[in-house]
């Protein structure tokens, strides 16, 4: 049979889709083949993973609810149909990439069988209830488990080309010793305060460990980059909330290591293989095990405890984090 694989990701997080970049190219490597991805615009794949060799295509579709949730479902199933896929693999719970699939004819439909999708798998072998509580990473993991897949790495792997015609030219051609900060995060109190930063900064930078630093954040909160840059009054950090992700990635390539909140820049720093300090106080750093990022948590953090209250990241202190740093440096040069 001559197979032609799909897999599907309906989650609009970056971080997300970050997450599933193992079992997906896992599923290239089983079957021999290049893979065709259709996800969420908001991740924007087409860019981030324009460089990795397992993909074929990479495809949009919205997974919008409410009204346009057959429009979108029609729109899957007509691209299904067209490009006439042997299979197709669902990597979460819903239903709708399963049941265009079922309609186009697909012959081979996996997926987690949770809930209603079941019904609309090719599969006979499904996770069970208890699964549903499982994080993304795990429940990939189980699915390929009961259908036989072996997974050789479990890291999230990610390249980009600075070549690339749409990386600017001024960050490939930048010979400072840089460093990254990851600044924010989709999720309030898992953000490190503007002035602990400055205070990594100054230490850092008496360290002589870096020229410049640059500030990565989303445009919305373009004010921290702000506020860390008037609060330390120094020269060597560059503002990036104006960045595209193509330049988010170049700038974190570049860098000598990051320094940032669990999220998405902290997870595709890791991915892209740049020494990741993922800064964790108010969230499970279980959460982070099949990755390469090394946590630094307060003295007194519990694992798998989640605090929605930001002032909880003060409790891991800029002396705790600078030591760390320094330390793990030392030890890996």
């Amino acid at each position: 049979m001559n197979e032609n694989i799909c897999v599907v990701y309906t989650h609009s997080k970056l971080g997300d889709l970050i997450w599933q970049l193992p079992y997906i190219k896992a599923l290239s490597e089983y079957h021999k083949k290049k893979i065709t991805i259709i996800v969420r615009a908001s991740t924007q794949a087409k860019k981030i993973l324009k460089d990795l060799d397992h993909f074929d295509n990479i495809e949009y579709n919205n997974f919008r609810k409410g009204i346009y949730y057959w429009i979108d479902t029609y729109k899957l199933y007509s691209f299904l149909k067209q490009k006439n896929f042997s299979h197709l693999y669902v990597l979460d719970k819903v239903s709708r990439p399963a049941i265009a699939a079922k309609f186009a004819k697909i012959k081979n439909i996996i997926g987690p069988g949770i809930g209603n999708q079941k019904k609309w798998l090719t599969t006979k072998t499904y996770l069970n209830k208890q699964d549903w509580k499982l994080s993304y990473s795990d429940l990939s993991q189980k699915i390929f488990s009961i259908n036989n897949i072996p997974i050789y790495n479990l890291n999230p792997e990610l390249k980009i080309n600075l070549e690339r015609e749409d990386v600017d030219k001024k960050i490939v051609e930048n010979k400072k010793r840089v460093i990254s900060f990851g600044i924010d995060s989709g999720e309030d109190f898992k953000m490190w305060y503007e002035e602990l930063f400055v205070e990594l900064a100054n230490k850092l930078y008496e360290k002589d460990l870096f020229d410049q630093i640059y500030l990565v954040c989303g445009k919305k909160n373009e004010k921290m980059a702000s506020k860390i840059i008037n609060l330390s009054k120094k020269k060597y950090f560059i503002n990036c909330s104006n960045y595209n992700l193509v330049n988010i990635m170049a700038v974190i390539k570049k860098s000598i290591f990051f320094v940032g909140n669990n999220s998405g820049p902290l997870n595709m720093a890791s991915a892209l293989g740049i020494k990741s300090y993922g800064l964790i106080s108010n969230d499970p750093v279980s959460e982070l095990k099949y990755s390469n990022i090394i946590a630094i948590t307060p003295d007194n953090y519990v694992d798998n405890v989640w605090n929605r209250d930001r002032k909880g990241m003060k409790n891991l202190t800029v002396e705790k984090a600078y030591n760390f740093i320094i330390e793990n440096l030392k030890i890996t040069n």
